[in-house]
């Protein structure tokens, strides 16, 4: 059976580019809530899909090294999306019961199911420079992270403290569809149980793509297989409840309104007619139709904005503070985009990236080590304080000490002089 790679066992496998951990961290990007199908398989390596293909990615200081699996039979190629309905709607029983059994144990992780169609795996040695590209453009690699975090530093000192830690972090070109109907999945949701879901969608309706160490891969499911008519009961049975509708009625008015290439064809459109156009979808808000905007359209200048940015906006940059205002309207949304906007510029969405992974509960250590160092300052500052005031009180009190020998020196000799 194939198993996951990984860089210590020789790099004759792997590909590599250049890239510093400045401009791009894989723990951080990978994990903070853009995309939902990347598993940290061993230390450091980061195992997901990307263009219909399995990919392990690592990296040390200044490389990025990547590693692809494709199936025999090339079922990861770009026809596989094609193929996904057919194949993927014909899994059997024995599949569907695993997920119904873990949607009943309620267990957070995704599922990690044997595929029925196993396909050997090896690596791939072709087309290394289409492979590169694919990884570039997926990373957006050719917009520099460093020159960015530069500005926004210079514009906002609470950025400028934050990003010291929280380095590397870049937002992900995602495939249009995957994107938008992950997202339809957040809604009242917390980023690990989203995962779940997302995994148990690609396992019921994608393309299976290859089997690593007992884990199937599987291509994200194509726009008509996520529209067919039996999705929806399908998907309540794995737990989506209230989301099943609004997954298969969106694949369904995108196919029947606008066509396959309607998505992308919104990255060419300007940033508010792409996003008014996506909240014509059942099951998409503004801060959906934002996320989809930023992470898989091209519209950098998108500020998604939930309770949580809300909560950072107040708490750090005293927006409305003391307005009284308790939901999220509209009106409120494109303000404090707005103000983000004009605090760092055209890539606003970006920059509050990197805020939100570093406010995530999971990040926790590495913003604790964030705030040990100002206080470390303090720390020894108040050390230097008490020693001076140490300094201060023995100096006083050798004063003291003089005046009172002085003083009982005085009292004696008038004593004296008095007898």
């Amino acid at each position: 059976m194939a198993k996951h790679t990984v860089l210590s066992s020789g790099t004759k496998l792997w590909r590599s580019l250049a890239c510093a951990k400045s401009e791009l961290r894989l723990d951080l990007t990978l994990a903070c809530g853009q995309s939902f199908r990347w598993r940290e398989t061993a230390e450091g390596h980061w195992t997901g899909v990307i263009g219909g293909r399995v990919w392990t990615l690592t990296q040390t200081d200044d490389t990025l090294w990547y590693h692809i699996y494709q199936s025999l039979d090339r079922q990861g190629e770009t026809s596989g999306r094609k193929k996904g309905a057919g194949v993927s709607l014909q899994l059997e029983n024995k599949s569907d019961n695993r997920f119904k059994e873990a949607v009943k144990k309620e267990e957070e992780e995704p599922v990690a199911v044997t595929s029925v169609h196993p396909v050997a795996v090896t690596p791939v040695h072709q087309d290394t420079k289409e492979e590169e590209e694919m990884l570039r453009d997926y990373f957006q690699l050719n917009v520099k992270l460093g020159d960015l975090y530069k500005e926004w530093g210079a514009a906002d000192h609470h950025f400028k403290h934050i990003a010291d830690t929280f380095t590397g972090i870049r937002m992900l070109r995602q495939d249009p569809t995957e994107c938008l109907f992950s997202f339809i999945c957040t809604s009242n949701n917390h980023i690990t149980r989203i995962q779940g879901m997302v995994e148990r969608l690609c396992q019921s309706l994608g393309a299976p793509l290859c089997q690593l160490d007992q884990t199937s891969y599987h291509n994200f499911p194509s726009l008509s297989a996520l529209a067919d008519t039996s999705v929806e009961a399908r998907l309540r049975d794995l737990g989506f409840g209230y989301r099943a509708r609004f997954l298969q009625q969106s694949a369904k008015q995108i196919l029947d309104s606008h066509g396959i290439q309607w998505l992308e064809g919104l990255r060419s459109a300007p940033y508010l007619q792409a996003r008014d156009a996506l909240r014509t979808l059942p099951g998409v808000g503004t801060k959906v139709a934002d996320c989809v905007c930023l992470m898989s359209l091209d519209k950098a200048e998108a500020v998604p904005i939930d309770t949580h940015v809300w909560q950072i906006a107040k708490r750090d940059y005293n927006y409305g503070s003391g307005n009284g205002q308790k939901t999220i309207t509209d009106k409120l949304h494109r303000d404090i985009g707005d103000f983000f906007r004009k605090l760092w510029g055209p890539y606003a969405g970006w920059a509050h990236s990197v805020l939100f992974c570093a406010d995530l509960k999971k990040f926790q250590n590495l913003k604790e080590t964030l705030h040990m160092k100002r206080p470390k300052k303090e720390e020894n500052d108040e050390e230097e304080l008490t020693v001076a005031g140490k300094k201060t009180k023995i100096k006083k009190e050798k004063i003291d000490t003089v005046k009172n020998i002085k003083a009982k020196a005085g009292h004696h000799k008038k004593a004296k002089n008095s007898a």
